[in-house]
């Protein structure tokens, strides 16, 4: 499988928690895969009632993660996650999301100016694009 890449793209996560919720430009839908609520819930010791939505199957997702009063999710506490060491692809894809194009029959990474990250820190390299793609492969390919 092949995949393109956006060049030149400087990233570093200042923590902000934007991804983690929804803000006045959009609705955030943090979606989980069956096997990610699974090791969420053995993890975390809550059954998947307590932090997810099961919804319509939807590319492969089968949950949505709950949120909080303030439209943030469940896990994110004081602006830090508390699964951050097993969280969903989702969240470890943001900025960035892949998505199939099926005119060129290829995978195309994209990025989103919304997270205040983009633009600062370091170079995203094409290794670091392949780590994501052998991650989406094994999970959702």
């Amino acid at each position: 499988m092949d995949f393109t890449y956006p060049k030149n793209v400087i990233f570093k996560c200042n923590k902000c928690g934007i991804c983690c919720g929804d803000t006045e430009e959009k609705k955030r839908h943090i979606l989980l895969l069956e096997q990610e609520a699974n090791v969420i819930s053995a993890k975390t010791c809550l059954p998947k009632e307590d932090f997810t939505t099961q919804i319509a199957d939807k590319d492969s997702y089968s949950y949505e993660m709950k949120k909080n009063k303030k439209g943030k999710c469940f896990f994110l506490k004081e602006n830090q996650c508390c699964i951050y060491e097993f969280r969903p692809i989702i969240c470890r894809f943001y900025p960035f999301e892949l998505k199939f194009d099926p005119a060129k029959n290829q995978y195309a990474f994209n990025f989103t100016f919304e997270c205040p990250g983009i633009t600062k820190g370091r170079l995203v390299t094409q290794k670091d694009f392949k780590e994501l793609f052998s991650l989406a492969k094994k999970r959702l390919l």
